[in-house]
């Protein structure tokens, strides 16, 4: 926890006690922030578009990497501004997301809480919303997806459970736009209400009957009130416990013996028998507010089911990815498409038009105008490689890949993607939660790696991190492979042997690297929490506004990339650099029993992957590759170096050290498996 979060668990920001009584009568009309929380897949970030409209400003929580979004609105004469904060399932953090997710909340002393919730799974969120009703803060529970649970036979009734909690409840449709205003005017009524008025209904008996003995730890100073305190430390808080040691003496004995209590029948941990208190409250006042009809199992129930089952959920896994990542990114994608764009586009248009233009107007084989043409023109310039990459091989793919995500990420298949796979996960040091930037290194490993933040240890996000940098393909450079290999030799269960191998390979790979990295890296392991969303139709609208973003991150994080790719690559060709490392690399890819004209496409392979993958393509055109050598060269490629971007990305997230590290262990699996594959084809007579 950083300083800031520690300085919010003890004082305001004017050292005044929030629970002061003095300011009771005033009225709230200078709140003019909202802060937006909830557990993830819940509708915030649809419902924070709904409330600003496109006004918004991303930038990071003060020394962290974890990214917030503010936007605004306007109300009669003031200006609102709305924060959306990452998930939070609890008040006690379990993430980094989590814990900048707790720090805005108690920061925000004088702004209006809004928990969002799905209405299907109230009973789920109610927990959150008692811990969040305890800080006394104006407050509105809004039950999204509405639309969802009135289709599921749910009825729910908004006043009654509105009383129940002592706090305003609307219901909203955020994806339609439908009860925004309702959401509006909830606000604007605790804008004008007196101070206090969020806390009138005092937690359930159940639940303070834990709380009073580590109430009295409190320091009189603290700007949480006691109750929340007494929450946050009988649930072992593991930050604020230690802080709690320092606060008085005999602390940290009264704190050892309150721990050491048992509660129960069954004689738990105090902070498992709150937990459970907290969710049987939440069971009481949902029983007293939801009726759910009795009925057979719905479809999406069965689904759900085949889904997380081993026996079905493995083959469906198979099939998605065969249909998704292969046919539709791989060969439609990286075939068809860019293809088109490539030969038919830039390869007889764009391409050819600037070089013409340029020798025109730069004339000469040597000199100065010959290096000008060549940063932009020729094979390796900004235009004609840079910007052609950009747009005829890369974009394409990307462009699909995020498609076929984004319809995957609004299904609801993730979740149960990460349930399915946790227990394959955890034999490699990881848990379920790491399917989301495993899976999101076959689009762009750059951005996984940023996304490797929503781990919650830091040895998870260090093994994921040399996973990615080592055995995840970027959609551009798969997509290539699957273009190069999807013709190469004969086809086993609609795939060629070639592409087969090379996914076993790799697959290998992943798995042996995992399990030994999860033996090397010290750290503890980490538990394993993910939302269930409901299972449901991709929304067009979600899908799309997921895409662009992701395009627009593409454009203007990528992008510029390839140029400068572009612009290094004929920096070293016109110092000669390239070439001494080009001759340096021949004895290895000699080893690897390829010709010697790989080594430069290994080299370029390290300023985009998709460099390397596509002048392994022009190799095999022109027949300077057999179909052994191919798979050979693929493989490591594949297991070869991170490009420069993730290489930075990696440095900026990890660290120096572990970077060095990994980059050490990347270029010898790399190389070490390249030369086993060559050698077992050689003696099964497939390498010629």
């Amino acid at each position: 926890m950083n300083s800031s979060q520690n300085t919010a668990l003890a004082q305001t920001p004017d050292g005044a006690p929030a629970t002061d009584s003095g300011s009771g009568e005033r009225a709230l009309s200078d709140r003019r922030q909202v802060v937006l929380v909830g557990s993830p897949n819940v509708g915030k970030s649809v419902l924070f578009g709904a409330l600003t409209g496109r006004y918004v400003v991303v930038s990071n929580y003060p020394g962290t990497t974890v990214e917030l979004s503010r936007g605004r609105y306007e109300e009669g004469d003031a200006t609102i501004e709305v924060v959306d904060t990452p998930g939070l399932y609890s008040l006690r953090p379990l993430s980094d997301e989590e814990r900048v997710a707790r720090t805005l909340v108690f920061e925000a002393t004088d702004a209006i809480l809004v928990q969002v919730a799905e209405a299907r799974g109230l009973e789920r969120a109610l927990p959150l919303t008692l811990q969040l009703r305890s800080l006394g803060r104006p407050m509105v529970l809004v039950l999204n997806m509405m639309d969802e649970a009135e289709a599921a036979g749910m009825k729910i009734d908004i006043d009654t459970l509105s009383d129940q909690l002592g706090i305003p409840v609307v219901g909203t449709v955020a994806v339609k736009g439908e009860g925004v205003m309702d959401l509006r005017a909830a606000i604007a009524g605790l804008r004008s209400a007196p101070q206090g008025v969020a806390a009138s209904k005092p937690l359930p008996d159940t639940v303070t009957g834990f709380l009073s003995a580590y109430a009295e730890l409190a320091p009189p100073t603290s700007e949480l009130p006691a109750e929340t305190l007494g929450l946050l430390l009988a649930s072992g808080d593991p930050e604020l416990c230690e802080a709690a040691r320092g606060w008085g003496e005999g602390h940290a004995e009264r704190l050892d013996a309150l721990a050491a209590e048992r509660h129960g029948p069954q004689q738990q941990p105090v902070g498992v028998a709150l937990a459970s208190a907290l969710h049987e409250a939440a069971r009481e006042i949902a029983a007293g507010t939801v009726v759910t009809p009795r009925r057979g199992e719905a479809a999406s129930e069965r689904l759900h089911r085949l889904l997380v089952n081993p026996w079905t959920g493995v083959p469906i896994l198979l099939g998605v990815i065969y249909l998704g990542l292969y046919q539709f990114v791989g060969v439609f994608g990286a075939g068809t498409v860019v293809d088109f764009l490539e030969s038919d586009v830039f390869g007889t248009y764009v391409n050819p038009h600037v070089d013409a233009f340029l020798l025109s107007v730069l004339p000469g084989e040597s000199g100065a105008a010959y290096w000008v043409r060549e940063l932009i023109g020729s094979d390796y310039g900004i235009i004609t490689l840079g910007v052609t990459y950009a747009f005829a091989i890369v974009l394409p793919i990307v462009f699909l890949f995020f498609l076929f995500f984004s319809l995957l990420e609004d299904s609801g298949y993730f979740p149960r993607l990460a349930m399915l796979v946790d227990r394959l996960f955890k034999r490699i040091g990881l848990n379920g939660r790491a399917v989301i930037p495993i899976v999101l290194g076959f689009a762009c490993d750059t951005m996984a790696t940023m996304v490797t933040r929503v781990q919650e240890t830091k040895r998870e996000r260090i093994i994921t991190t040399l996973l990615l940098a080592l055995a995840i393909p970027c959609s551009a450079q798969y997509g290539v492979i699957v273009a190069l290999l999807a013709v190469s030799g004969g086809a086993y269960f609609g795939m060629s042997w070639a592409f087969l191998v090379w996914a076993g390979v790799i697959f290998a790979s992943f798995l042996a690297t995992g399990v030994l990295a999860s033996r090397a890296v010290p750290g503890r392991s980490a538990s394993f929490y993910m939302e269930l969303p409901p299972l449901r139709w991709p929304r067009p609208i979600n899908v799309t506004a997921k895409v662009l973003a992701r395009m627009k991150w593409y454009f203007f994080e990528i992008l510029p990339i390839f140029v400068l790719a572009s612009v290094l690559i004929w920096v070293g060709r016109l110092t000669g650099l390239f070439g001494v490392l080009t001759r340096a690399l021949e004895p290895v890819v000699g080893f690897l029993g390829l010709p010697a004209e790989t080594s430069e496409i290994f080299l370029y392979g390290f300023f985009r992957r998709d460099f390397g993958a596509a002048g392994l393509y022009d190799l095999a055109g022109e027949g300077l590759l057999s179909t052994g050598q191919l798979l050979v060269a693929t493989v490591t490629l594949t297991l070869f170096l991170p490009c420069v971007a993730q290489l930075l990305v990696m440095y900026k997230e990890r660290g120096p050290k572990a970077t060095a590290i990994m980059v050490g262990i990347v270029f010898a699996v790399a190389f070490l498996v390249g030369g086993v594959l060559r050698v077992v084809l050689q003696a099964a007579g497939a390498l010629a």
